[in-house]
């Protein structure tokens, strides 16, 4: 998967605390950054209210694969994109690019399941949210 795949690019700044020992991002950044990516997109394309929305999105389900290291200082460029929409569930598919790259250093899924934020239960994904995310769908 390439980088024009991807509908949505973020900028992504690496942290000197996202290195590890080995002098590398740590695999569990990756997940941060494809959170931040997710949730950028949902708040300002979709209007999510991540302090009062009744509908949230939980992670469910989350993979990565790594092609290639990334350490700070490095530019980054998280790729954002839905392969499955559901009821309540939507599948997004992440790059994460360094700057000027076509092809990924990793790439991952992440499963959101949207649920009532009083009542912890699966709800339908809210309209303007649908929405953001088919403007973002590949078939």
């Amino acid at each position: 998967m390439e980088r024009d795949e991807f509908g949505v690019l973020y900028p992504i700044t690496t942290r000197w605390m996202d290195n590890d020992i080995y002098g590398h991002v740590n695999n569990v950044t990756y997940y941060s950054y494809f959170d931040t990516a997710i949730n950028r997109y949902l708040i300002e394309a979709g209007g999510l209210d991540i302090n009062d929305a009744p509908v949230v999105g939980y992670v469910v389900s989350s993979n990565c694969q790594f092609s290639k290291p990334v350490a700070y200082p490095d530019a980054l460029e998280a790729g954002l994109r839905v392969v499955k929409i559901g009821n309540s569930s939507v599948t997004y598919e992440l790059g994460l690019f360094k700057n000027g790259d076509t092809d990924p250093a990793a790439l991952g899924q992440v499963v959101h399941v949207f649920v009532d934020r009083e009542q912890n239960r699966s709800v339908a994904i809210p309209e303007k949210i649908r929405a953001a995310l088919e403007r973002i769908l590949v078939s």
